[in-house]
């Protein structure tokens, strides 16, 4: 249950305000890879929801709403006057993201983002006035009774000094105050999560034309986003914010870019503690990870291309399958890959060889492929057959 009158609003003119609540991964190894596992949980649960409103139990909201597509989301309007609660239902338990399923008291944890906003001028909730978060971790009954056991057990061995250290028990969920979602609504403060990624508007490739989106090309992994000495304590606290650091945006206001780079592990462990210190220091410092294969594709031409037209693009594969193989190629043209029916590859005498995941493991390191499409069906189809030359 979260029951919570956020702040004072005695000064906001419109009756409502809007909140918006999500469970999330607090991890960040499990962050980088959010899309892929709300995806795997959506297919083997199907019809299910992660994150539901309790209607019954809640009192004061209105207009509760579920994207069907945001699993996680849920949102809500309520008078701060007259205050609300809200119960929610956490329909997946933390163990459901361990490697096999059964991780006992060692389940995933989960966090609880509660954002709220007003409406701008334009009538819409998009000016941000207050975000609480809190960590949890979801179990079945019985092992929740035997985690809360084996808790309870490992604090009263702990001395007096000791026990202080811990956050004592609440009869309700108690939430802090944290820095806004990166992509809540109104805000610019970094790109929206891969949960909601939109698929690229069909163009380029399928249509003829050989100039590829720039925006779509491939970067390397953990690359792309450095800090850079020059940047000032604005983009530093969108870097923050990109890289799930927001807690420590406040922390660091003052900070540029130049002064974290000059930081040592050891300042980063003292100021934000030994596991957010070290992660924060690994973004910082760390070095990219190098894809495990790297191929080049360049678009057939009608004609003899202009040499300002023959150029290469990179893809930097990482699970070496074929169905990455094609969101990539989508990916640099800007199509979408629901587009794509299948990819080839031309064999001896023009044969097509459908490319499976093997040919793809055994392609050969920098390998350069030409681009080729063919229509699937009549002319009013709109599907394409992607040939590797």
């Amino acid at each position: 249950m979260l029951n919570r009158k956020l702040v004072d609003y005695t000064d906001i003119s419109s009756k409502f305000v809007k909140s918006i609540v999500r469970v999330v991964f607090h991890d960040r190894r499990l962050q980088y890879t959010e899309h892929q596992q709300l995806e795997g949980w959506r297919w083997s649960r199907p019809g299910d929801r992660i994150l539901d409103i309790d209607l019954p139990l809640s009192m004061g909201i209105v207009e509760p709403q579920s994207h069907p597509l945001q699993l996680n989301t849920v949102e809500f309007l309520w008078d701060p006057l007259k205050g609300g609660s809200v119960f929610i239902q956490v329909n997946c338990i933390s163990t459901e993201f361990t490697p096999r399923k059964h991780g006992g008291e060692k389940g995933v944890p989960f966090r609880i983002q509660v954002d709220t906003f007003i409406q701008n001028r334009g009538r819409e909730y998009q000016e941000h006035v207050h975000s609480s978060s809190c960590q949890v971790k979801v179990f079945k009954p019985k092992g929740a009774d035997r985690k809360l056991k084996t808790d309870r057990e490992k604090i009263e061995k702990k001395s007096l000094q000791d026990r202080e250290k811990y956050q004592p028990c609440y009869e309700t969920t108690v939430l802090a105050e944290c820095s806004p979602w990166p992509d809540a609504p109104g805000l610019c403060c970094g790109p929206p999560s891969p949960m909601y990624r939109s698929s690229p508007t069909p163009c380029g490739l399928l249509e003829g034309n050989c100039s590829p989106d720039q925006q779509g090309e491939q970067m390397l992994p953990s690359c792309s986003d450095h800090l850079l000495p020059t940047w000032s304590t604005q983009d530093t606290q969108k870097w923050l914010h990109r890289h799930r650091f927001s807690q420590f945006c406040r922390l660091f206001s003052s900070f540029s870019a130049a002064d974290l780079l000059k930081m040592s592990k050891d300042d980063f462990v003292q100021i934000c503690g030994p596991a957010d210190g070290i992660r924060l220091f690994n973004s910082i410092k760390g070095r990219c990870i190098q894809p495990r294969l790297t191929v080049y594709v360049r678009h057939q031409q009608q004609a003899k291309p202009m040499p300002s037209e023959d150029v290469y693009h990179a893809i930097y594969l990482d699970e070496l399958t074929a169905s990455e193989l094609k969101e990539k190629i989508a990916n640099i043209y800007n199509v979408s890959p629901q587009r794509i029916s299948r990819v080839y590859r031309q064999g001896p005498a023009g044969v097509h060889v459908l490319i499976s995941d093997g040919m793809v493991q055994n392609f050969i390191e920098e390998t350069c492929f030409t681009v080729s499409t063919l229509k699937v069906g009549d002319e009013n189809s709109d599907g394409y057959h992607i040939v590797l030359k």
